[in-house]
C-alpha cells in the first residue's frame, strides 16, 4: 500500500524553500541521490545512484538484475535525497559550527523508461555528467540496452532546505577572541589522467578538456 509522506518539515522552518527554481538547480548542480527504498521483507535500503533531472522528472538508472532497482520499477514507494555542501559555517564553538547546504527530499514513484525512449535518457545521464560527451561516443549497443534499466520519476512531492547563514554566536563569545566566519567550499575537476592502454597520439576530447574550467558538479 503506498503512503503519503508529510513533506512539511516540523524543525528549522527558517530553512524551508518552496521555490521550484531553487530545487531544480539543486537537482542540477549534483550527480549522486541516495534511493531509500523498502525491500519485501520489510527492510530499508538506501542507495547511492547516479542522477539527472530531465524537466519534470528524474532519471535514473542501473543493471537490469539490480533486485532493489527492479522492486522501484515494479511501483515501490521510493525517496530520492540530494545534498551540496556549499561552505563551512566556523563559529566560535563546537556547538555553533554548522555547514551552509542545500538539500531536498523527493517523493513518489519510477516507472521504467519505454524502451524507445531508454537511449535518449541514457544520452541525457551521460550529457549531465560530462556535457557534450555523447557527441563524442559511439551508440550504444542493443545488448548493453537489454542490459540497462532506467528508471524516471516525476518531481512532485518534495520537501528542500538550504541554510546559508553566517556564525550565529552568544553575545559572550563573540565578546571573545575566537575566529568566525565562512569557507567557501569550491568543486573542481583535476588536470585527465589518460588510461593506461589509451592509444598513441588519441587527444583529450573537447567535452573533457573542458571540465577542470567548470565547477564539479558532484
Amino acid at each position: 500500500m503506498s503512503s503519503t509522506p508529510n513533506t512539511s518539515p516540523t524543525r528549522l522552518r527558517e530553512k524551508v524553500r518552496t521555490d521550484r527554481g531553487l530545487l531544480d538547480a539543486l537537482l542540477d548542480d549534483v550527480r549522486v541521490a541516495h534511493v531509500g527504498i523498502v525491500d519485501d521483507g520489510g527492510s530499508p535500503v538506501v542507495l547511492p545512484m547516479a542522477l539527472a533531472r530531465d524537466g519534470d522528472r528524474l532519471l535514473l538508472h542501473g543493471s537490469t538484475g539490480s533486485p532493489w532497482l527492479r522492486r522501484a520499477a515494479a511501483g515501490a514507494d521510493v525517496c530520492v535525497t540530494v545534498t551540496a555542501v556549499d561552505a563551512l559555517v566556523v563559529a566560535r564553538s563546537a556547538f555553533e559550527s554548522s555547514i551552509h547546504y542545500r538539500s531536498a527530499a523527493l517523493f513518489g514513484r519510477c516507472a521504467p523508461v519505454p524502451e524507445d525512449d531508454k537511449e535518449q535518457a541514457l544520452d541525457r545521464l551521460t550529457d549531465a555528467l560530462i556535457p557534450g560527451r555523447v557527441g563524442e561516443l559511439r551508440r550504444p549497443t542493443p545488448r548493453e540496452l537489454a542490459a540497462t534499466l532506467v528508471l524516471a520519476m516525476p518531481i512532485e512531492r518534495w520537501s528542500m532546505k538550504m541554510s546559508a547563514a553566517p556564525p550565529d554566536d552568544p553575545p559572550e563569545d563573540v565578546a571573545g577572541d575566537a575566529w568566525a566566519g565562512v569557507v567557501p567550499v569550491r568543486r573542481r575537476y583535476g588536470d585527465p589522467v589518460p588510461a593506461p592502454d589509451l592509444g598513441e597520439g588519441i587527444p583529450v576530447p573537447p567535452s573533457v578538456r573542458s571540465l577542470p574550467a567548470a565547477p564539479a558538479r558532484l
